[in-house]
């Protein structure tokens, strides 16, 4: 059996379950990491012929082995990965890190209801950047991750007028995606902790996260009990 169909061997064992995966070269060096919401699906991915001059193509020839962890959900995953980069810090997700050409994920500094964006460019000085992520649909992923926990706005700031203006919000409040500061729905402090739980999730700083999921999860139960009472 050569290589590659030893590969494509492991990948049939791969669950559908939401986790991270990782792939060691012919050393057991991990050489990547990477997240999804359905492990079978993404891994297999890798292995597409369409694949066969692009630049993950070149990563995929130095593949020798791949491990999975499962998750509970994609938020468990993002944190895992988040981790599991920063203790390996795998030769590919570096090399995305320094490619231009890959997006990240931006938070404006200095608006009073800062939004999180995506972006190719990083270079204005009053904005956070983080990634670069090897795919649009990875920092998709990501970003829409991240907005349904913390739902600050991903809006334009065009739209966010029109919705000021208008005193109506846009969809994205509808469906949850957004806690609609356009219309006075969340406090600036309030705003400012979810953008501060944000930064501190793509910093690396998960205990702080985790904190602030616990305390709104509490909130939100003891105003169910309220609402019940």
């Amino acid at each position: 059996m050569d290589n590659y169909q030893h590969l494509r061997l492991q990948v049939s064992k791969v669950p559908d379950n939401p986790g991270i995966y990782l792939f060691h070269d012919l050393g057991g060096k991990v050489i990547y990491v990477g997240k999804a919401g359905n492990l079978k699906k993404r891994v297999r991915s890798y292995f597409n012929k369409k694949q066969k001059y692009s630049k993950v193509a070149m990563m995929v020839k130095q593949i020798a082995t791949l491990d999975y962890y499962v998750t509970e959900n994609e938020v468990e995953a993002l944190i895992m990965e988040n981790n599991f980069i920063k203790k390996y810090k795998p030769e590919f997700n570096v090399a995305y890190r320094d490619d231009k050409s890959y997006p990240y994920l931006a938070i404006s500094l200095k608006a009073t209801y800062p939004r999180l964006r995506y972006t190719r460019e990083a270079k204005r000085r009053d904005t956070r950047y983080f990634g670069p992520y090897p795919s649009a649909n990875a920092m998709r992923e990501t970003l829409d991750l991240l907005i349904s926990v913390f739902p600050i706005r991903s809006c334009s700031d065009s739209l966010f007028k029109r919705a000021k203006m208008a005193g109506k919000p846009c969809l994205y409040y509808h469906i949850n995606r957004c806690s609609a500061p356009c219309v006075g729905k969340i406090s600036v402090e309030e705003y400012r902790r979810l953008v501060a739980s944000i930064t501190a999730f793509l910093e690396g700083r998960q205990e702080q996260v985790i904190t602030d999921l616990e305390r709104r999860m509490q909130a939100a139960s003891r105003a169910q009990e309220f609402e019940q009472a």
